[in-house]
């Protein structure tokens, strides 16, 4: 297959052409794509005929292992019976619209807040492959900061300061902000991990932020100075100039790399207009 980019933004983000992923079987093309992360960390395949099976299959042959601890596996089992993809939609196992206050709404709403995918699991997450299946009339766009060029915008001393500091990540601190409340058994199963503020990609050499809603805390840091240096430093990397706006159009699936971006649903009419979508993540191993 012949594989051609087609940037979207000044910074990062590219249409793919010339791929049809659920073909895909050459090692060739593979590697061409992951390149083009390296250089994009997002991009944007259009016309994809991707049914579950067919999607969870692209994502192990793309990278590898996938990311099964996802957040909401607390609370309830996938509908779908397989925990590796992420049910990023607003209605329940039979097909009908959430009501306002039921608790697998009021759990998903936090996908509006900037945040980065499994980057509360040990380890985290690598790529995200987001799919659409049925978009509501009019469909909300998603947002993606480009971390690279964030970190590359700081001033020397700020970024100095930064190295070696390592935050903790836990999706129940993302929820609780919103007023999610978990039981003591829901809590327990999601205890966070720590990370790194900064990663660099050992392919390029270019470094990131590594930020997300779920950073409740910077490690040996007093709490109120910890919080507000990654407030600090989430609204430095969701300035404009850093952010791509995905418009969704039907078969679309964008990857993204989680150890460069961070992302967030922007809000519909989820009271009566149905959308689905599927995602799978891989981890960074």
């Amino acid at each position: 297959m012949s594989v051609t980019f087609t940037p979207l933004h000044p910074l990062f983000a590219a249409e793919v052409r010339g791929v049809d992923l659920t073909a895909v079987d050459d090692q060739a093309t593979f590697a061409a794509i992951r390149d083009g992360m390296d250089e994009y960390a997002v991009l944007v395949f259009r016309e994809q005929t991707f049914d579950d099976h067919a999607q969870l299959k692209f994502a192990q042959a793309f990278d590898g292992t996938l990311h099964t601890k996802t957040g909401i596996a607390a609370l309830t089992p996938s509908r779908f019976g397989e925990e590796a993809l992420a049910d990023i939609s607003n209605v329940d196992s039979e097909g009908k619209v959430l009501a306002q206050y039921d608790r697998r709404r009021q759990y998903g709403l936090a996908n509006r807040l900037w945040h980065t995918d499994a980057s509360f699991e040990d380890p985290r997450g690598r790529y995200s492959m987001l799919s659409t299946r049925v978009l509501p009339p009019v469909s909300p766009n998603t947002e993606y900061a480009d971390m690279r060029a964030a970190y590359d915008a700081l001033p020397d001393d700020k970024s100095a300061g930064l190295e070696g500091l390592q935050a903790h990540h836990s999706i129940a601190y993302s929820r609780q902000t919103l007023g999610f409340e978990f039981s003591p058994e829901e809590a327990g199963k999601l205890e966070g991990a720590i990370q790194p503020l900064i990663l660099s990609n050992t392919a390029t050499g270019r470094n990131a932020l590594y930020l997300a809603a779920h950073c409740s805390r910077i490690i040996d840091w007093p709490l109120p100075d910890g919080r507000l240096l990654l407030r600090e430093l989430i609204e430095h990397a969701t300035q404009r100039q850093f952010v791509y706006s995905h418009a969704w159009l039907p078969g679309d699936l964008v990857i993204y790399d989680n150890r460069a971006t961070m992302h967030r649903a922007l809000p519909f009419n989820d009271s009566s207009d149905r959308r689905e979508l599927r995602r799978v993540t891989t981890l960074d191993l």
